[in-house]
């Protein structure tokens, strides 16, 4: 147990915070200044009082406190930045801020009038705030105020705001706050709404102007009875400049029936506003006679000195502001959401939390007018010790968003806070106690608060969107996030259990349209993995099925596209994919793959377009290098290429298509005992996949290496279980004129048949990619068939085929190199080429 009441906590760490000092104490806690080890800086920590802690109505209350303050999300109010227990004590972290109260300010001498009414401006749209989240301070007084040097002010200690419509925790016949700012009602012991916070902010513009408190006494006893029954010495008769429309404000703010106040601070500011400006607003007072016991006077007086015995005058704690950082500008409205923290205890939960934050971030996304980083590059954040302001400038990103995951049986604990990645301001934050059930409900209001908090505009049907629940079986959305976590680790065996995981969610519910998106993309990926192409056919017939179901699920366009650039209809899956971003203007994998797309078309220009906007939503990324990369070399920009690829490969030396891609320009640059090299290393780390000993037979046969490529070739073959089906393979073509070179003739000639059969189908079924119409291209070149090879080569280059450079080393084409229709034809790819480049450079200058 740790030691609230005396100098033993100091020098504690109490959960990730050191405590440093104690700064002060009241009624409902001890408040100490701490360091904050996680994310390094100063704050104030208020715990419960340990003879409280027993008592349930006092925590409940401790808690509401904190729930009500990290509600807010207002320059002028006071931030929570966490709630939480450790060894039996329950404590809020908060803004530690150095200035002086406004207690202070208004004790040496009178302020001028101009600053006075700049500071109540202040006050007013703060508390304003709090009470369009249905929140009543009931403890307004200037010494729960504070300035700082540079005059912003912030409203402190909500610590006995009390939800509107909630709970109510006040022990019967208990009033709180201090006696000279609390209105009539409250003495009387009635229900009290934002009315009472009006009270209050009238008696402190009645100090603010006359530095003295409107209803005076010796004791409370005579306080409350000033208060009820007597009106205040006019504004006029203590301070001769104050401008005639104040008179009028602080009168309506101090009737003594709620009804005849201002009902709520925007018709307040509205008048300060006019005042400020040297006007005078029409106020009419209305004495609207309070209505009485049918005890009469007598009962009401005996009511005073019982409450008056009851009253708690809390002590004021001591608050050190640091004053507020300016906000960031330039890239406020890009966000980066670090994965959330699961506080359960149980690696079993990873899930869960990992869930939430992308489902959070996809929410987010849905908001054209905010930038979201995407969840691949937020996930190496996971564990990271590197600061809010390291990650906000390695990911260009204005603010980020933190939180945790807490569950026990079916209840959920979740925070989440919004922090200025510039200044460490924290924007906004929120914890949220419910069922399980209710997720979908906290991921929406969490996406709205955060857009509300930078001033993101949401369009009714991005509301729409982010409100509208994936499922009504939350068993159904369990196996769906237990299935996405494996299908997010790119590997063949955790494919598996995601497709398997996958199916049990849409068991439980058949219209689960995300986990039929989900499966459409699993299965994609199998064939991704090398699997017989009918893996394909099933993910198309999936990802139309999630199409059908919800015709708002970005989810289930990017799944059919990415089916469809599988199966060479580009123009479909451009098609597609465009859809997603209409639905999710931050949708990562739709963004990068348009630009993949783009360059599988061979329109450079247009893909490093669309590849560098990806890059924005996702730094770092080793596949956009790379695939960026792979549009300058084809360009015939072999250094940035270069540059791109070693940036890939530092991002990740281990992604062998980067070091594939590398080993390619190797032999561009006539490096072909590097690039050999380098493909025996990616080789070794994977000696069975057929792709990869496909691309490092290219290679050493490009280098005239035949009887290494040989090896690789017929590796890959035997690798590949359905080579005889797939037309992806070239292993087929290269061993073919290997096998020609040797002179066996038969079997090379029957692997080349072999191979233009399943070309030519591919052709027929509507596959409109390059890749087909170049193999049939080298084909006939090897054969010698100088028309046919010529023909299909403008075939290819219609449908995108780009490879100028690559053609100049590539064997396949050794019979018709010298052919001038040829010649004729790479002078006007490379002359394409050129514009490309020329357009290229012209955007980057």
């Amino acid at each position: 147990m740790i030691h609230q009441k005396d100098s033993r906590l100091v020098g504690q760490t109490v959960s990730h915070y050191k405590i440093l000092e104690k700064l002060g104490e009241g009624g409902m806690g001890v408040v100490y200044k701490a360091h904050d080890e996680r994310l390094r800086r100063d704050v104030a920590m208020k715990f419960l009082p340990a003879e409280l802690a027993q008592d349930a109505g006092r925590r409940d209350r401790f808690y509401i406190e904190a729930r009500a303050a990290s509600a807010l999300n207002h320059p002028n109010v006071g931030t929570i930045y966490d709630i939480d227990e450790f060894e039996g004590e329950h404590f809020i972290a908060m803004e530690y801020v150095k200035g002086t109260t406004l207690r202070e300010k208004i004790g040496p001498a009178t302020l001028p009038i101009d600053e006075a009414i700049g500071l109540a401006m202040q006050i007013a749209r703060g508390l304003y705030a709090a009470h369009q989240h249905g929140i009543v301070h009931r403890d307004i007084k200037p010494e729960n105020i504070m300035v700082t040097a540079e005059g912003q002010v912030k409203i402190m200690d909500f610590g006995l705001a009390k939800l509107s419509g909630g709970t109510r925790l006040t022990v019967a016949g208990t009033t709180m706050g201090t006696v000279a700012y609390m209105s009539p009602e409250q003495f009387r012991g009635d229900d009290v709404d934002q009315r009472s916070d009006i009270w209050a902010f009238g008696v402190v513009l009645y100090e603010m102007f006359t530095q003295t408190c409107p209803f005076r006494g010796d004791n409370p006893t005579t306080v409350m009875f000033e208060v009820i029954n007597k009106e205040p010495q006019h504004l006029a008769e203590l301070r001769k400049d104050v401008p005639g429309g104040l008179e009028g404000i602080v009168a309506k703010t101090l009737a003594k029936n709620p009804a005849d106040r201002y009902q709520h601070l925007g018709e307040l500011i509205s008048d300060l506003d006019l005042v400020n400006r040297g006007g005078v607003p029409t106020i009419t007072i209305i004495r609207t006679p309070v209505r009485r016991s049918s005890k009469g006077v007598r009962s009401d007086k005996l009511r005073w000195v019982i409450t008056a015995a009851l009253v708690v005058l809390a002590a004021v704690g001591v608050y050190l502001f640091v004053p507020p950082p300016q906000r960031a500008s330039a890239n406020i409205k890009t966000i980066a959401v670090l994965p959330f923290n699961n506080m359960s205890g149980n690696t079993g939960d990873e899930y869960l939390s990992d869930g939430m934050t992308e489902d959070i971030l996809t929410n987010l996304g849905k908001i054209a007018d905010l930038r979201v980083i995407s969840r691949t590059t937020m996930m190496r954040y996971k564990g990271s010790k590197k600061t809010l302001s390291e990650i906000g400038k390695e990911l260009n990103a204005g603010v980020v968003l933190e939180g945790s995951v807490r569950r026990v049986a079916d209840q959920l604990r979740i925070t989440a806070q919004l922090i200025d990645a510039g200044s460490d301001a924290h924007l906004w934050a929120e914890m949220y106690d419910s069922e399980f059930s209710r997720i979908f409900a906290i991921q929406s209001d969490v996406a709205q608060k955060i857009a509300a908090a930078l001033e993101a505009a949401l369009t009714p049907a991005e509301k729409a969107r982010i409100e509208k629940k994936p499922t009504a079986n939350i068993e159904a959305y369990k196996w769906y996030l237990k299935g996405r976590e494996y299908a997010s680790r790119n590997r063949k065996q955790d494919n598996e259990t995601a497709i398997d995981l996958f199916k049990k969610a849409i068991t439980l519910d058949s219209a689960f349209a995300l986990a039929w998106a989900e499966l459409g993309n699993a299965y994609a990926e199998r064939y991704g993995f090398g699997a017989e192409i009918s893996w394909l056919d099933s993910a198309t017939a999936v990802s139309k099925k999630a199409m059908a179901l919800d015709t708002n699920s970005a989810e289930a366009y990017n799944a059919l596209a990415i089916c469809y650039s599988y199966d060479g209809k580009y123009d479909k899956a451009l098609e597609a994919y465009h859809k997603a971003i209409d639905l999710n203007p931050n949708y990562f994998g739709a963004v990068g793959n348009i630009g993949t797309t783009y360059t599988s078309e061979g329109r450079f220009d247009e893909a490093l377009l669309w590849l560098k906007k990806a890059l924005v939503l996702a730094p770092g990324n080793p596949v956009l290098a790379t695939q960026i990369s792979y549009a300058y070399v084809h360009l015939g920009n072999f250094d940035e290429g270069e540059r791109w690829l070693m940036k890939a490969i530092e991002l990740q030396p281990d992604y062998s298509y980067a070091n594939i891609d590398l080993a390619n320009l190797y032999v561009l640059k006539n490096k072909d005992q590097q690039a050999n090299e380098l493909m025996k290393k990616v080789v070794i780390v994977h000696p069975e996949d057929p792709r990869i000993l496909d691309n490092a037979g290219a290679i050493a046969e490009a280098t005239g290496n035949f009887s290494l490529a040989k090896e690789y070739y017929q590796r890959s073959m035997k690798a590949n279980p359905s080579f005889a089906t797939d037309p992806g393979t070239s292993s087929g073509i290269g061993l073919g004129h290997i096998l020609l070179k040797e002179g066996k003739r038969n079997e090379g000639r029957k692997l080349l048949n072999q191979a233009r059969t399943l070309q030519q189908k591919q052709i027929e079924e509507g596959d409109v990619a390059f890749d087909p119409r170049h193999y049939l291209a080298a084909i006939f070149a090897i054969e010698g068939n100088k028309k046919e090879a010529n023909a299909w080569l403008q075939n290819a280059i219609a449908a995108g085929y780009r490879d100028y450079y690559d053609s100049q080393r590539d064997p396949w084409l050794d019979n018709i190199r010298n052919d001038d229709q040829y010649k004729q034809i790479m002078a006007q790819l490379k002359a394409k080429l050129d514009s490309m480049r020329t357009k290229v450079e012209e955007m980057e200058k």
